[in-house]
């Protein structure tokens, strides 16, 4: 054990930092977070953490940026405040798309969130699903890259999978739904998406696999403005599937994506805590499941000094 665990939370995700700490049984640290009228942030942490082992969890939340600038400034006033260790808890990574320099003269924006975590004082980072797991790599301290997967794939275990097809929305998302898929002992589909520019309108050209008469489960890392989710789910409907239904770990929901679900054949959208979802973006078809008891379970292992490799299944 580095020292006694402390946990605090900044602005983006309250819920979920009370969550884990009801899990890991630790109470939510205290701590003071001001916005000026000249839009400076200033945080005070209001208790001791001289010698803690200090985890901080904020994911990437609208507003991000603001969110971003209080991970930063809370984890300076931690390091200043003489802390033993301090991990900075992103579930959803910031800019976390961003991660390689597909055109001229642009930034590799993840890599870049990775240095300033370091350089604010963290030691080390904990967060969840990825865009890409080559963005560990960015990182020149340790990174637990914890996955949900397997907690997705036992709830629909649970209600029963009977006729489902597990479906990538996309060539890059067929290497996680291939784990969903033989962790479920379902068929897989993949779908020929196509990206032209930086819209969120793709073209979906064909299926490969039989989605005919059958419970189609699209599986993804996120879901931002939902076009591509949405146009999928009509792909499928005009291949013959008997429903379809989405399930993604980081629901992003920007923009019009609700009222885009909310219309589209999706008969629901199974989704994970590890966004704030306030209450006017919650709709029927939303289903949300907590990740914090696995986020706990990371954290206390993480405080005793233990494994948290039973923790990594691959999906």
């Amino acid at each position: 054990m580095v020292g006694p665990l402390k946990i605090f939370s900044g602005n983006a995700n309250p819920p979920l930092a009370r969550r884990i700490c009801e899990q890991a049984g630790v109470e939510l640290g205290r701590c003071e977070i001001v916005k000026f009228s000249n839009e400076n942030i200033k945080v005070k942490i209001l208790e001791s953490v001289r010698g803690a082992d200090v985890f901080v969890i904020q994911p990437s939340c609208s507003p991000v940026n603001e969110g971003i600038m209080e991970l930063l400034i809370m984890i300076d006033a931690i390091k200043h405040a003489s802390a033993a260790r301090i991990t900075a808890v992103t579930p959803y990574f910031p800019y976390v798309r961003s991660d390689k320099k597909d055109e001229p003269r642009i930034s590799v924006t993840a890599r870049l969130m990775a240095d300033l975590l370091q350089t604010a004082g963290a030691n080390r980072v904990m967060t969840m699903n990825l865009h890409a797991a080559q963005i560990q790599g960015f990182f020149r301290i340790p990174c637990d890259h914890l996955l949900a997967g397997k907690m997705l794939c036992e709830f629909y275990r649970s209600e029963g999978i009977e006729e489902a097809v597990v479906v990538a929305p996309d060539s890059g998302s067929a290497k996680h739904a291939k784990y969903y898929a033989a962790s479920m002992g379902l068929p897989l589909a993949i779908m020929d998406k196509r990206r032209v520019d930086d819209s969120e309108n793709p073209t979906i050209h064909n299926v490969i696999g039989d989605v005919k008469g059958k419970r189609a489960i699209l599986f993804d890392d996120e879901v931002a403005s939902g076009g591509s989710m949405v146009e999928a789910a009509k792909a499928l409907e005009r291949f013959g599937v008997k429903s379809v239904e989405g399930c993604c770990v980081h629901a992003v929901l920007s923009g019009a994506a609700v009222e885009k679900i909310r219309n589209s054949p999706l008969t629901r959208l199974v989704v994970t805590d590890t966004v704030h979802i306030p209450e006017q973006k919650r709709f029927p078809k939303l289903v949300v499941i907590s990740v914090a008891e696995l986020f706990a379970k990371a954290i206390a292992q993480t405080n005793r000094g233990e494994s948290i490799s039973g923790l990594y299944d691959r999906y």
